[in-house]
């Protein structure tokens, strides 16, 4: 069974289900097939503003109570309040692929950006930053850096827009999306529904891994 997970790493719903996302990647049974739909890409790519700040506070105090995902101070009165940092997602999304593409560990560098997003203010468009993540997971450094150059640019926009046809195809209009994949038959899962109830979901995991 192939779990397709439609997401963008600067999105405040897409980290509220990596707890789940998570589980299933722990399932036996159970593969994740990573799909960065480029949220905040090309013309949609910005800085931080106190309008966008407004914007996304009262989300993310929505998606926490929902969640329980933690939103650290460096967060909210730290990156928040940086208008010097710009929300691209094409950088995050380079190094979850060549995370995945080196070492299968892409649904963990997903979690590491988030965390360093929401919990720590990084600014996670930076190459560095994004290298010093990779350390975190102990990925080979060289390899990492090799891939992480592959990805970005033109390939990075390729998979992009494979995402895009892919939500295209099945009417998706949003982040995140989980597809159930068993061979022809496939399945759009409301993992929203999850939120805040991981025995529910482990009912769901044990009957999508059988």
């Amino acid at each position: 069974m192939t779990l397709h997970h439609i997401f963008d790493p600067l999105c405040g719903w897409c980290y509220a289900v990596t707890p789940l996302v998570q589980a299933a990647h722990r399932t036996p049974g159970v593969r994740i097939e990573l799909h960065a739909g480029g949220m905040l890409s090309g013309p949609m790519r910005r800085r931080v503003s106190a309008d966008w700040r407004a914007h996304v506070m009262g989300h993310d105090r929505r998606i926490a109570a929902l969640s329980g995902q933690p939103f650290g101070d460096a967060y909210f009165d730290g990156l928040l309040r940086d208008e010097t940092v710009w929300l691209d997602s094409m950088p995050p999304t380079a190094a979850i692929l060549a995370a995945e593409e080196i070492a299968g560990r892409g649904v963990d560098m997903l979690a590491r950006i988030q965390h360093g997003h929401y919990m720590e203010g990084q600014p996670v468009v930076d190459p560095d930053v994004l290298r010093g993540f990779a350390r975190d997971l102990q990925l080979p450094g060289e390899a990492f850096g090799a891939g992480f150059e592959s990805w970005s640019g033109a390939r990075c926009q390729a998979h992009v827009d494979e995402t895009r046809q892919l939500m295209e195809r099945f009417g998706v209009a949003g982040f995140p999306t989980l597809l159930s994949q068993d061979g022809e038959t496939w399945n759009q899962i409301p993992i929203q529904r999850y939120l805040g109830r991981p025995a529910l979901w482990r009912e769901v995991l044990e009957t999508v891994a059988v």
